[in-house]
Order: structure tokens, then C-alpha cells, then sequence
């Protein structure tokens, strides 16, 4: 009896010995033991990434890229030689991830900016200090004394029409990068531009996002009545004149030929002038060498969907009004046309930077004439004074200190028209004319962004077709056909 169990309990241990030993055996030790050494991987890989800082562990995979910093910003952070404090007003773990993510990213750039976060709940006194709101950031420089206030609402813009109507939260636009960006550039700024804005002549007003831009900038934009007043303000950097509808009288043509003589800078872009007459503005034109061509500039070699009046101008551009240009994509609409002349002045040089092909034509109900058309131009002048003029007209280019008038004129006032700058987002018109606005400031660079859309990006195929077919029964069909091949081998086997 002692002698059965002991041979059965040899084959139990036989038993089991060759159990471990067989082929299924091995292969699952061997997949249990590659799961353990994956999930420890696994483990040690979020241990190591959980130790590098947020702005670089969150990849951006948005379709707009709102994590995305331009050159602009880049160049100015690297240059940045006084500290910026960013005091944040809000509870951390309640803020929306796009915005606390953004400011991690945007404060590695440079180590002159502090990201601080106060809870305004544990800490309310601090609301009081800063005289604001909670969910705000109080972005201040104490080199210069100066301070702003950016609003989770300016970065996350709501739609508004959402919330009103259907009572649902959404969010339309990402503008971290241009609020903080103009914030940082406003409070290390000493030097503030205004900009005054003629009245009193039917001109347009202009849109909510190009005012958003020039704040941005820390452009100080005010209205001036010329009709009202003696003379340009003193502290004017730059005249801004936006599709006057009617002529200027010869008083304010003459307060604006001294407004130049001295050095001013003006920029004028000009309306729908076939329906009324300016000669009074057309004459001080002609004074700069720009003569207004008559009837509508249409251009069927450059034009959009097959309509040559709304065209796509050639851009010839300086280095200053070139910065952030890439696409040379500009849209113009209703466009009056210029032609270069002779300036009364051999000090006035004038210079295009836009115009149409040569194969556009200026139409009047009349007439159709062919040629290139200027759209843009610049007029420049080195103001100088005394018997001495003539002769150290050179000299005196190269001086700081003698004052340099500037006359800007761009012939379309559709540059900027909200239907086009909103509508074609992705065109350059608001870059081109705050390049335009900036080149008038010596030192002074564009940085003014607009802000990133958070539309639904969709890859749709336009029209149906062959290949619309192969997309949605072509490549199905391949795969269950090859499924089944294997499949019906393997079962041969």
C-alpha cells in the first residue's frame, strides 16, 4: 500500500513537472512575464514624465494650434531685460487646463517673467489690492511702475449669441498669446503712440478688431475734428484717415501740409471716391507724386472666384511692412487705383508696396484702361530748413535727429473692412496694415496677434467622385476581402 502511494504521488509530481515544461506553458510564462515588464515600464515612463515641467509634457494636437507662440513673441521675450510679475486671481484647479497650460508655456520662454497663482477664496484681500476681479491676471513690470489687467474672458472669448439664445457655454476664440503678449509689451514699455483719427468727413469706423490690435500694441487711438481745431495736436505720432467720404476744405489741406512739413506721419486710406469728388485730397496727393486714376481697378488675372473686382494685389514690400508676411495673400474689394508721378519736391521720394498685374484694368462706365495700378505707396520726406536745404538734403538723411515726414496711402479702405478681415481669417490684410501703422514709429515693432479660432476643423471631400467611391467602399472592400483570404487559408491548413 505504502508502496502505491508513492508511485502515485511520483506521477503527481511528474505530473505537474511536465505540465511547466510544455510548450503552452513556456509561451504564457513568457507573455506574463513581457505584460509584467511592460506595465513596469509603463510606470517608471509616467513616473519620469510626471517630473518634467507642464509647458513641456502637453503636446499641442489641436487642430489651431492655440499652444502655438509666434516668432513675434519669441523675439520679444528673448530680448526681455526687465522682470514681469503674472499674478494669477484664480483657484488653479478650476481653470479651464487651455489657460493654465498656455501661461506654463508662455513663462518658459523667458526667466524675466514669474507666474504666480493666488487663490482669491483663501486670500480675499487680494481682489481689493488689485482692484479687480477673481479670474484675472495682473501682469505688471516694476522697472516701469506700470500694470495691466487681462480677463479669462479676453483669452477664452464665449460666443455670446450661444449663451444668450440656447443658454449653452461655448467658446469661439483662444487669445492667450496677443493678451499676454501686448500686456508684456505694454508695462515694459515707456514710450506710448497715439494715433488720432479725422472725423467730420464721413469717414468709416473702424472695426473692433483692428482697435483690439492697436491695443494691443499699446496704440493710444483718439478722434480729431480737424474742422474743430487750429491745428494737429502736438502729441499726434501718426494721423489716421479711414475712407473719408467727403473732400477736405482748403484750410485742413493746408493744416495737413504743415502737419508734414514739420515731420508728421499721416496714413490715409481712401473710399469709394468715384461717387463724390475730393479734389481738395487729390491735389495734396499729387503734391507727394500719387495721381488717383479713375473708375474701379478690376483684375481678372488675380482676382477671387472668377470676380475682377475683388483682387488679389501684388505686393512689392520693405523689410519693415514685410514682418509676419508669408502667404502674400492680401484681398481687396472696390479698389481705386493710383499712378506714380513726379512729387512737386525733389526731397519727397515715393515708393509703391502694392499694386495690381498688368493685365488689370481701371473701368468707368465709359472707358476701360489697361495697366498696373498702384494700391499702396509710401511717400518720404527729410524735412529740412534754412538756406542750407539743398545742399545737406543728403547729409541730413542719415540724421536721427532731423525730422522725416511720411505719407502713407493705401487706395482700398477694404483693406481692413470687417467682412473681409473676419470672413478670411486667414489672409494677411490686418498684418499688412499694422505693419503699415508701425513703420511710422521708429524702434517700434508690430506685435500685435490676433487671436486663434476654436472652430471644428472638418476633412471633407467637396465634390463626389471616383475618388469619394474608392474612400467608402474601395478600401472597406480591400480589407474583408484580405481578411477573408487568411481566414480561409488558415482553415485549409
Amino acid at each position: 500500500m505504502k508502496k502505491l502511494k508513492n508511485v502515485i504521488n511520483k506521477k503527481k509530481i511528474g505530473g505537474v513537472k511536465n505540465t511547466f515544461r510544455s510548450t503552452g506553458t513556456r509561451h504564457g510564462a513568457y507573455s506574463l512575464g513581457l505584460t509584467a515588464l511592460v506595465i513596469a515600464a509603463v510606470i517608471v515612463f509616467n513616473l519620469v514624465i510626471g517630473q518634467i515641467p507642464e509647458a513641456y509634457r502637453n503636446l499641442d494636437v489641436s487642430s489651431t494650434k492655440i499652444y502655438d507662440i509666434s516668432e513675434t513673441t519669441t523675439d520679444l521675450l528673448d530680448t526681455l531685460d526687465k522682470k514681469v510679475s503674472m499674478k494669477v486671481l484664480a483657484e488653479k484647479e478650476s481653470t479651464d487646463e487651455r489657460i493654465s497650460t498656455f501661461l506654463s508655456k508662455y513663462a518658459s520662454l523667458s526667466d524675466q517673467i514669474e507666474v504666480e497663482w493666488i487663490d482669491p477664496v483663501l486670500h480675499p484681500s487680494v481682489l481689493q489690492e488689485y482692484e479687480t476681479s477673481e479670474n484675472t491676471i495682473v501682469v505688471s513690470c516694476e522697472d516701469t511702475g506700470k500694470s495691466t489687467i487681462v480677463s479669462f474672458g479676453d483669452i477664452l472669448v464665449m460666443d455670446a449669441y450661444s449663451y444668450y439664445y440656447y443658454g449653452s457655454t461655448s467658446y469661439t476664440e483662444f487669445d492667450g498669446e496677443g493678451q499676454l503678449t501686448g500686456a508684456v509689451n505694454y508695462v515694459t514699455n515707456d514710450v506710448e503712440r497715439k494715433i488720432y483719427q479725422t472725423a467730420g468727413h464721413g469717414e468709416s469706423t473702424l472695426s473692433s478688431t483692428i482697435t483690439d490690435l492697436m491695443e494691443k500694441n499699446s496704440y493710444t487711438l483718439t478722434e480729431v475734428n480737424l474742422l474743430m481745431t487750429d491745428s494737429i495736436p502736438d502729441d499726434c505720432d501718426l494721423l489716421l484717415m479711414y475712407a473719408p467720404a467727403t473732400d477736405l476744405s482748403e484750410d485742413e489741406v493746408q493744416m495737413l501740409t504743415d502737419y508734414l512739413g514739420n515731420g508728421g506721419k499721416a496714413m490715409i486710406l481712401l473710399g469709394d471716391t468715384s461717387l463724390t469728388e475730393l479734389a481738395n485730397l487729390e491735389g495734396l496727393l499729387r503734391t507727394y507724386g500719387m495721381e488717383a486714376a479713375e473708375g474701379y481697378i478690376a483684375d481678372p488675372a488675380r482676382s477671387y472666384k472668377g470676380n475682377p473686382y475683388y483682387l488679389f494685389p501684388e505686393l512689392s514690400l520693405t523689410e519693415e511692412l514685410s514682418t509676419g508676411i508669408s502667404s502674400q495673400m492680401v484681398l481687396l474689394t472696390n479698389t481705386q487705383g493710383l499712378n506714380l508721378a513726379d512729387p512737386e519736391r525733389d526731397t519727397i521720394s515715393t515708393t509703391e508696396f502694392m499694386s495690381s498685374s498688368d493685365e488689370s484694368y481701371a473701368v468707368t462706365e465709359e472707358t476701360q484702361e489697361q495697366g498696373s495700378y498702384v494700391l499702396g505707396a509710401v511717400a518720404a520726406e527729410t524735412i529740412s530748413s534754412g538756406e542750407e536745404a539743398d545742399t545737406d538734403a543728403e547729409e541730413s538723411t542719415d540724421s536721427e535727429d532731423v525730422p522725416k515726414s511720411r505719407l502713407t496711402v493705401i487706395s482700398a479702405g477694404s483693406l481692413i473692412d470687417q467682412g473681409i478681415t473676419d470672413t478670411f481669417p486667414q489672409l494677411e490684410n490686418t498684418q499688412l496694415f499694422m505693419n503699415a501703422v508701425t513703420a511710422n514709429f521708429d524702434g517700434v515693432q508690430n506685435l500685435s496677434i490676433e487671436a486663434k479660432s476654436l472652430g471644428v476643423e472638418y476633412n471633407t471631400v467637396q465634390h463626389a467622385g471616383m475618388f469619394s467611391f474608392l474612400m467608402i467602399f474601395g478600401i472597406p472592400a480591400v480589407i474583408l476581402i484580405g481578411g477573408f483570404t487568411v481566414w480561409f487559408r488558415r482553415r485549409k491548413a
